[in-house]
């Protein structure tokens, strides 16, 4: 998995993870010294500080103890291993919560951007509708049609959809302003111009089972 996000570890934490896990493996025996503000700072390239801070927390573990005139000595390889397990677990929950935040920001940025996007859509086609008011939609007559065979005036058309038929094209001949005795034949398609509502008014009157 590439370019996973980690959780944030202190210093001192890293190297008291180093430490218990070199202990874990015997590289630090049980009863060894170990010389934090010297050897451990030199060779993790810390300060003497964070060195001494590192194997307090080893010290509060009891994985290493302190000896009053000897500093520190390796106490326990068990307790090492169990908290470099334990470390291991907390730190790959933390970082699971780091990823889950990082996608649930994505998806928030995404989903801004779907309803800006959205917003600009309703915006524009209002306005293509604004300066468009007589761009046609156009209805297929087939079999299923509800008012098949029949005349423009048989449908009260305007009364119940405020559309009007501005033009039929049957077998690709365009009959323009066709007038209320026109027929609807299998095939026709017409044209209608009307309000935002009126498309869906229209395929509702003549297909009301759809």
């Amino acid at each position: 998995m590439l370019n996973q996000p980690k959780a944030r570890r202190s210093r001192y934490q890293k190297v008291a993870v180093d430490v218990a896990k070199r202990i874990s493996q015997n590289e630090f025996q049980v009863g060894d010294k170990l010389h934090a503000r010297s050897k451990l700072a030199n060779y993790y390239n810390v300060s003497p500080e964070t060195a001494r801070k590192a194997v307090t927390v080893l010290v509060d573990l009891d994985i290493v103890k302190v000896k009053h005139g000897s500093g520190f000595t390796v106490a326990s390889t068990t307790l090492a291993r169990e908290f470099v397990e334990q470390y291991h677990d907390v730190q790959t929950i933390g970082d699971l919560k780091v990823m889950l935040e990082d996608s649930m920001m994505r998806q928030q940025e995404e989903l801004s951007f779907f309803a800006g996007a959205l917003n600009q859509l309703l915006v524009q086609t209002d306005n293509f509708y604004t300066t468009n008011p007589l761009n046609p939609f156009h209805v297929k007559v087939t079999e299923d049609c509800r008012y098949l065979n029949e005349t423009v005036a048989d449908i009260n058309l305007w009364q119940q959809t405020t559309a009007t038929l501005i033009a039929i094209n049957r077998e690709n001949e365009l009959f323009v302003s066709p007038g209320p005795y026109a027929q609807l034949l299998v095939g026709d398609l017409l044209y209608f111009v009307g309000n935002d509502l009126s498309n869906q008014q229209v395929e509702k009157l003549f297909y009301p089972e759809e």
